[in-house]
């Protein structure tokens, strides 16, 4: 059962050096339970030569009393050695599961380039599951290897020739385990990518429902799931029947080679080399160790899934970051004055912006790649590939990642909601979460209107919403998000069209709450919301990718035909 040298190899021994305790103390109980079972035809054969030959019933009651002490401690051993086991996997499991949870959170970010959401779901329940069940697996394994210790020693009491054949068997079988196991370790690691991809598909389908039944798209999604979902299935069965075949010619292997030791126990209690005593011990020690052989089969096929799963967990774990960390902290002040420098990423061609501390700023584009690479660069989820983004003058590259979101909160046009009340959602974005201010929290829900929507539910702000904010409309979604987004309080607060989903009567009052509530604080507002643009200190245009105009909403409605097309189209 080797773990190898991988990278998957290195997470398997990280994961059993972490159960250290448990995994010692479930294999030394283990080790004796099948120490104590092997022991037990021996102790049987003992009683016919020594009680029925003799007839002593003196003698009959001694071994039985020994029998009896045999099956209570073989008993409670396994019972102890089990549960022990049991926890050293839950442990180990939810141990990668943090470890997981920590690097897909990470502030740095990169963990979930290129994998769908629900892959890496996957990873973090079935492959954590898997991986984790080694620290559960390690102590059968170290148990049946006892077994068949035990068993050759008392074997070799008996015979010599049968001992030997046991322990000069015994590594060949092992061995062949091994070899037999690779297929399935391959075919296994295939079935686990095809169930990650089929669960991301099938997160992405039920997560664009709506706007697949708005578009009539219901049957092209139904038959890509059909399709990933068949391909995932196919996986999984040829897994399955590669386990099949590894447990298979592993009993076919084992009952060829317990059959050998019956014949030759029986040839030589025939020649009589051994006695009738000894013979019923070596066939009952022959039954015995199919057991431990099938533990071992057992043991050695969740080794051989446990390393593909180990493999995909440390591809997560070894993700380079999208960003390199930083030190710094942003100045004990947080004034918010916010510089972009020559700023070029993706559609970015040259962008310099300097928007004041306190001030509230329109950035109109038409282009949605422009206002999501903006997104990205004052996130810094993304580096600009030339140029810098300042903070109070210093570069953001400068900066540790998470005191920086704590600065600057930017709030995507498709923010996400989270499970839970309408007031804990809104809570869940200030940095204080239950120590937030009353007064804030409520100032956050008015300004932003959600107020509204907590009146029109059954239980107001106590009222459960579903995962994403489902239970609500998109208008109400778009409140909640945004109330979030204010509770929040940071000095620099960054939105993309937070208002699309509402009516005009709506959006104006939350404009000009928006003003009032940011008063004093950056705020950075992504959209072509004529209402929204009104209440701004300044807007800023961009076309072709770099700064085309700035003034006053009124000055580029009269001046700038650009900002005309995008802001009254």
């Amino acid at each position: 059962m080797p773990v190898g040298g991988s990278a998957g190899g290195i997470v398997l021994r990280r994961v059993i050096r972490g159960q250290r305790g448990r995994v010692v103390s479930a294999s030394a109980l283990g080790m004796t339970h099948q120490a104590c079972e092997a022991l037990v035809p021996v102790v049987i054969g003992a009683a016919i030569d020594s009680a029925f030959a003799t007839g002593s019933t003196q003698a009959l009651l001694r071994w039985l009393v020994v029998l009896g002490v045999l099956f209570l401690v073989l008993s409670t051993c396994y019972r102890t050695s089990a549960r022990i086991a049991e926890g050293a996997g839950e442990h180990a499991a939810h141990l990668l599961r943090l470890e997981l949870g920590s690097r897909v959170l990470d502030p740095r970010g990169g963990a979930d380039a290129n994998r769908l959401p629900g892959a890496l779901t996957s990873v973090a329940t079935n492959d954590a599951r898997r991986v984790g069940s080694v620290a559960e697996v390690l102590p059968y394994g170290c148990a049946a290897i006892a077994a068949l210790v035990v068993s050759a020693v008392a074997l070799l009491r008996i015979s010599v020739p049968l001992g030997l054949l046991v322990l000069l068997g015994i590594p060949p079988l092992l061995w062949l385990g091994h070899r037999i196991s690779r297929p399935l370790e391959q075919r296994s690691e295939t079935e686990q990518e095809s169930a990650a991809h089929a669960s991301g598909v099938a997160a992405d389908l039920v997560s664009g429902l709506r706007v697949l039944k708005g578009m009539g798209a219901e049957s092209a999604a139904v038959d890509r799931y059909r399709t990933t979902s068949q391909d995932s299935l196919a996986a999984a069965l040829r897994a399955a029947r590669s386990r099949a075949g590894h447990e298979g010619a592993l009993l076919a292997l084992t009952g060829v080679f317990i059959a050998v030791i019956g014949i030759v126990g029986a040839y030589l209690a025939m020649d009589g080399s051994i006695s009738v005593g000894d013979l019923v011990a070596a066939v009952g020690l022959a039954q015995f160790l199919i057991a431990p052989f099938q533990l071992l089969a057992y043991a050695n096929a969740e080794f051989a899934q446990a390393r593909a799963s180990a493999r995909r967990i440390a591809d997560v774990l070894a993700s380079p970051t999208a960003v390199p960390g930083g030190t710094q902290s942003p100045a004990d002040t947080e004034a918010g004055r916010v510089r972009l420098y020559d700023v070029r990423l993706g559609t970015l061609r040259g962008v310099d912006l300097d928007l004041p501390a306190g001030s509230l700023t329109g950035i109109v584009t038409r282009d949605p790649a422009a206002a999501h690479d903006l997104l990205l660069a004052l996130a810094r989820e993304t580096d600009p590939t030339e140029g810098r983004v300042e903070l109070d003058g210093t570069p953001l590259t400068d900066l540790d990642p998470d005191l920086l979101r704590r600065a600057v909160l930017v709030s995507p046009h498709d923010a996400d909601l989270f499970e839970g009340s309408l007031l804990d959602v809104v809570r869940a974005g200030a940095n204080t979460a239950e120590g937030t201010d009353t007064r804030t929290v409520a100032a956050a829900l008015t300004a932003s209107g959600a107020d509204e929507v907590a009146r029109v539910l059954p239980h107001g702000t106590a009222t459960m919403l579903g995962e994403r904010g489902r239970s609500l409309s998109g208008g109400q979604r778009q409140r909640v998000a945004l109330a979030r987004a204010l509770a929040a309080d940071t000095p620099v607060l960054v939105l993309h069209d937070p208002t699309t989903a509402v009516d005009t009567v709506t959006e104006s009052r939350i404009a000009a709450r928006l003003r009032d509530i940011r008063r004093g604080r950056t705020t950075i507002l992504i959209t072509t919301s004529p209402a929204l643009l009104a209440t701004t200190d300044r807007v800023v245009v961009l076309d072709g990718g770099t700064v085309t105009a700035d003034g006053s909403h009124a000055e580029l409605l009269a001046t700038d035909e650009t900002y005309r097309a995008a802001v009254l189209a």
